[in-house]
């Protein structure tokens, strides 16, 4: 009887992760790789901005955030603020006659 065979393959190393895009595509502009994130764990801040239009956005950052929660919850933002926009305006029934000037006095004596 003899011993059994040690396997010879050798144990995996860990798996290398793919960093998480921190840059994205603006809304607005629609430019490529325009917007860039910034968390200040320390602070619990998060800050993305558009390097080509200026578009701002702040959020409330915590020790599990990641850029791409906040380029959502600007997404999630611009959407919400887009249909609170459209939900107040009110279409105006629009008359074909002109509207008519107030008489000061009258010519007629």
């Amino acid at each position: 009887m003899g011993k059994r065979k040690k396997s010879s393959r050798k144990p995996a190393g860990p798996r290398k992760k793919e960093p998480l895009e921190t840059n994205f595509t603006c809304l607005f502009c629609h430019h490529d790789k325009s917007v860039s994130v910034r968390i200040d764990r320390k602070e619990g801040v998060a800050q993305l901005f558009c390097k080509v239009c200026d578009q701002r956005y702040q959020s409330k950052a915590n020790h599990l955030t990641e850029p791409i929660d906040i380029y959502s919850e600007w997404i999630d933002a611009a959407d919400a603020a887009e249909r609170e926009a459209s939900s107040v305006r009110r279409p105006t029934a629009s008359s074909s006659r002109p509207a008519r000037a107030p008489s000061v006095g009258s010519d007629e004596d």
